[in-house]
């Protein structure tokens, strides 16, 4: 593995995260607060975690994040690929088990807009036939 620091930036919907990896006792720091703090419910910490478990490497990186936009929910999404990506640099044979988890593609959904003459992006106006 690599002994200097790792960087990668990983996005969903609106939200973008940039998070460095190096060596270390496996903490997660996300703004400057822990990743319990941060993420308060359960899943999201476990989705943030998840590309750490799937390559057993838990406990060996010290990870930082930044992480703006979006909501919690994409933030987390983001923070996942961000590792992700990051772990890829730090040791390539990791490539395989993230790829088949999904982990490594941009997820494209975002919310369409709304057009005009409709309600919204795809809802339209109420139609009277009398």
């Amino acid at each position: 593995m690599a002994s200097q620091r790792q960087y990668a930036t990983g996005k969903r919907k609106y939200a973008i995260a940039r998070a460095w990896l190096e060596p270390g006792q496996g903490g997660i720091t996300v703004n400057g607060r822990s990743l319990e703090h941060y993420f308060t419910l359960g899943p999201h910490r476990v989705r943030v975690e998840s590309p750490l478990e799937k390559t057993h490497t838990l406990g060996q990186f010290q990870i930082r994040a930044s992480v703006r936009g979006g909501g919690v929910s994409g933030q987390a999404g983001a923070l996942r690929h961000a590792i992700a990506k990051a772990l890829i640099q730090a040791n390539p044979e990791f490539r395989t088990p993230l790829k088949k988890e999904g982990m490594l593609t941009r997820d494209p959904r975002v919310k369409e807009r709304k057009k005009y003459g409709q309600k919204g992006a795809r809802a339209l106006f109420q139609y009277s036939k009398r």
